[in-house]
C-alpha cells in the first residue's frame, strides 16, 4: 500500500506544480502588454510540454505501469517478408527507447533464413517503461512493395508483438523449479573467445505451460539464468491474465477471441503513406517518422482511449 501511495504521490506532483504555475501565467496574463506576447508565447510552450506530461501520467494508474517491461517481436506467416518486418519493428522499438531515454537491451535475437528476425526479445528498463509499451501489444500489419519479389509486387506482412511486465522483484507469480527444464548452449554471433567456447546462452521451458524463454546477450550463465527466470514470469504473469480476460468475456457472454492475434495497427507504405491505430482511430501519414521511433502520439491517443472506456 505505501509503495502504491508513492507511485500516486509521483503522477500527481506535475499536476500541483502546472496548478500553481498556471495561476502565476494568470497573474501575468492579467497585468501584461503587446510587448510581452513573446515572454508569454515561450511561457506557454513550457507549460504545455508540462501539461502533456502530468496528462499522460494520470492514464499510469496499473499496477505494473511504472515498471520495467520486456517486449518480444515474432514475425508472422510469410517467410521472409514477415521475418523483415519483424527486424523492423524490432529497430522502431529500439528507437523509440533511445528517445525516451530508456535503457534497452536485446537478450535474444533469433536471425531470419535471408533477412530481418524470427524473433527478439527487449528488456526495457526506464519510467513507467511497461505502461507506455503496454499499447504496442497485438498484430500490426505492413502494407508495401515487396523488396524480396522480382515482380515488386505488393505485399501484407504480419508481426506480434508480446509486452510483459518485469516481474524480477515481484512475488506475485511463484515458479516450482521443478516444473522448469534448463538447457545451455552458445551464444551465437560474433563476441570473442567467451562467447564462442563456453555454454553461456540459457533455455528455460516451463513443462505445465509450454513456455520457452531463452537469454543469451550476457556474458555470465547465472546472469543469463536470472534474466530468462524473470522473463519466465512475465510470460507466465500474462498467460494468467489472458485466461482471467476470457473467463470474464465467457461470463458476460462476449463471442470475442482471448489472444492477442487481432491487429492493432495498420503501416501503409503503397500505394499512400499512412500509419493508423485500430484501436484509437489516431492516424499520421509521417510513417518515417513512426518507424524510426516516433511513437509518442500514438501510444498518447491509445492510452487516452483505454482511461476513457476504463
Amino acid at each position: 500500500m505505501f509503495d502504491r501511495l508513492k507511485a500516486l504521490k509521483k503522477q500527481w506532483l506535475p499536476m500541483v506544480e502546472l496548478r500553481a504555475q498556471v495561476s502565476d501565467l494568470n497573474d501575468i496574463a492579467a497585468s501584461c502588454h503587446a510587448d510581452d506576447l513573446p515572454a508569454l508565447e515561450k511561457e506557454y510552450a513550457v507549460l504545455s510540454a508540462k501539461w502533456s506530461l502530468a496528462e499522460r501520467a494520470l492514464y499510469l494508474g496499473g499496477k505494473y505501469d511504472l515498471g520495467n517491461a520486456y517486449v518480444t517481436i515474432s514475425g508472422g506467416a510469410g517467410g521472409t517478408e514477415a521475418q523483415d518486418w519483424a527486424g523492423m519493428l524490432g529497430r522502431m522499438y529500439l528507437r523509440y527507447c533511445e528517445r525516451k531515454e530508456w535503457k534497452a537491451d536485446v537478450i535474444e535475437r533469433t536471425e531470419g533464413q535471408e533477412a530481418g528476425i524470427k524473433s527478439m526479445t527487449i528488456h526495457v528498463v526506464g519510467d513507467a517503461a511497461y505502461g507506455h509499451l503496454k499499447c504496442e501489444l497485438g498484430t500490426h500489419r505492413l502494407v508495401r512493395l515487396s523488396p524480396f519479389n522480382a515482380k515488386n509486387l505488393r505485399q501484407t506482412s504480419f508481426a506480434l508483438v508480446e509486452v510483459m511486465p518485469d516481474m524480477a522483484e515481484s512475488s506475485d507469480i511463484q515458479i516450482n523449479m521443478n516444473d522448469v527444464r534448463i538447457d545451455t548452449y552458445r551464444s551465437g554471433g560474433a563476441g570473442g573467445q567467451h562467447v564462442n567456447k563456453t555454454d553461456s546462452a540459457v533455455r528455460m521451458t516451463h513443462i505445465p505451460s509450454g513456455i520457452v524463454v531463452a537469454c543469451q546477450n550476457e556474458r555470465s550463465q547465472i546472469q543469463n539464468r536470472e534474466r530468462a527466470l524473470s522473463l519466465l514470469k512475465a510470460k507466465l504473469l500474462e498467460k494468467k491474465r489472458i485466461e482471467e480476460e476470457a473467463e470474464k468475456r465467457k461470463l458476460q457472454g462476449k463471442i470475442t477471441s482471448a489472444d492477442f492475434g487481432s491487429q492493432i495497427r495498420s503501416y501503409v507504405l503503397h500505394p499512400y503513406q499512412m500509419v493508423k491505430d485500430l484501436r484509437s482511430g489516431y492516424e499520421t501519414s509521417d510513417t518515417q517518422g513512426v518507424l524510426d521511433g516516433d511513437l509518442d502520439l500514438l501510444i498518447d491517443a491509445e492510452l487516452k482511449r483505454e482511461a476513457k472506456e476504463g
